[in-house]
């Protein structure tokens, strides 16, 4: 496979022009779902613990997403969930697509507000049906394996007042036990096989993120503030799933940071990301227009990083499909970028929901298949520790098959022909073949200028 450097014409994929909405019906069949769960796993009770930064299987079951402070959602074996909330998510509760029985637990709130008004936790829980018959699962944002604890089941990350507590109404701490599986676990987690219309919300947002990058990519100029060019990404309010990131000079190297007065100079290094609800994009290369304003020490940066990184990013996307083994990717990965310059550190892949990385079924030896319905990242991000930087293409995609491409196909029309357009592109101008079951998400799909300020040059595979 050569891989070149060369001018391409970046098409205007289109934009959603509303974000899909998931009906009531959709919570109220997760709902189910999960008790399916819980009847398989013996549990009378699953509780959700939330919070701003933690929502994602909340608010993957009820819609209510945390704001200002926590939350515990009580899901029984039958009956309308029991939603605990403080001061604020009390009214804000209301929005929630998903029927449910409020309860004012007043320690959610916020400190120094009032906490006389409502119930107890002990009371709250004993009106939800928990008792000390009850087997109950909590579920927060992660669960724990036998490398990390000899009882993982029993190991858990949500807040001490609440294990403490159901550990004291069971009177048997085996009774309680940590229930993250049941919605993220990389073979058949809730949050791992996805609808139609969860797709169709990821696409809005990737849409929106990847065009975020295009236009920063295309109207950036040295002399701008990190600040300022963040502007252009254009954020529309839509909820974020990671802080905003951008970077040039000494602190791109760390790819976290947010913007900052740092102004763009050229022969710098820069890094990028932008990340909605579902929708995750990043960019990484050399504030340049081509390879004569590189540092010394780095010119070849393109043979030595760019090109052999984008290799491997072409095979990773021409193998991925319904059936494949996670394990593969991981070896063909390291296969072309394992050398110890490349840095390839964390999993070439993860899934992607409402928050940014679920799992990853993508780690050496892995014998998980990749099944319809997932959404996963093309994450791999080489971390040289050294003069050359790194390079970065992350975009989403979804595997779906044939059922399932129909249904999106008649239920979101324009989705579709975006798609459809982003595959052409990526076949016939990028030259990476697609199998039928991926489905491209981003609007700059595969496409990596690797000097940023001349971006309409990308790599491309010759043809």
């Amino acid at each position: 496979m050569t891989i070149q450097h060369t001018s391409v014409e970046l098409p205007d994929f289109g934009m959603p022009y509303a974000e899909p909405i998931l009906s009531p019906a959709i919570y109220e069949r997760r709902i189910e779902k999960l008790r399916q769960k819980m009847q398989a796993q013996a549990l009378d009770v699953v509780i959700v613990y939330g919070d701003r930064e933690h929502n994602a299987n909340t608010t993957y079951l009820c819609g209510y997403d945390p704001r200002f402070e926590e939350s515990l959602l009580i899901v029984g074996k039958t009956g309308l969930p029991h939603l605990l909330l403080g001061n604020e998510g009390w009214g804000y509760a209301e929005l929630a697509p998903l029927p449910v029985e409020r309860v004012l637990f007043q320690s959610l709130s916020l400190m120094g507000q009032d906490r006389l008004s409502g119930v107890s936790l002990n009371d709250a829980l004993a009106a939800a049906g928990i008792n000390s018959g009850s087997n109950i699962g909590v579920a927060g944002w992660k669960y724990f394996t036998a490398a990390e604890f000899p009882e993982p089941e029993y190991a858990f990350e949500t807040p001490s007042y609440l294990i403490d507590a159901l550990r004291k109404i069971s009177g048997n701490p085996q009774q309680v036990r940590n229930a993250n599986a049941i919605f993220m676990n990389p073979e058949d987690g809730l949050r791992i096989l996805n609808e139609a219309e969860q797709l169709a919300m990821f696409e809005y947002a990737a849409c929106h993120t990847s065009s975020g990058l295009k236009n920063v990519l295309f109207k950036m100029r040295p002399g701008m503030t990190e600040m300022e060019a963040t502007t252009l990404m254009q954020l529309n309010g839509f909820p974020l799933g990671a802080h905003t990131m951008l970077s040039n000079g000494p602190r791109a190297a760390y790819g976290l940071p947010s913007p900052s007065m740092n102004t763009l100079k050229v022969g710098e290094p820069f890094t990028m990301c932008m990340c909605l609800w579902g929708g995750l994009n990043a960019r990484a290369g050399w504030l340049v227009h081509d390879e004569t304003e590189l540092p010394e020490g780095v010119k070849d940066y393109l043979q030595k990083l760019a090109i052999p990184y984008f290799r491997a990013i072409v095979k990773w996307y021409e193998h991925i499909g319904i059936g494949v083994p996670a394990g593969e990717l991981y070896e063909l990965i390291h296969g072309e970028i394992g050398d110890p310059f490349f840095g390839v550190k964390l999993n070439p892949g993860h899934y992607i929901h409402i928050d940014e990385w679920v799992h990853s079924p993508v780690f050496k030896g892995s014998k998980l298949q990749f099944k319809s319905g997932m959404a996963l990242q093309v994450d791999v991000i080489p971390g040289t520790g050294t003069a050359y930087h790194t390079s970065n293409i992350e975009d989403g995609i979804a595997l779906a098959d044939d059922a399932l491409r129909s249904e999106i196909a008649q239920k979101f029309p324009e989705m579709w022909q975006r798609i459809q357009a982003r595959r052409k592109f990526m076949a016939e101008v990028i030259g990476i073949k697609l199998k039928p079951e991926v489905l491209p998400f981003s609007n700059i799909p595969a496409y990596l200028p690797p000097y940023l300020l001349s971006p309409k040059n990308v790599l491309q595979v010759k043809q």
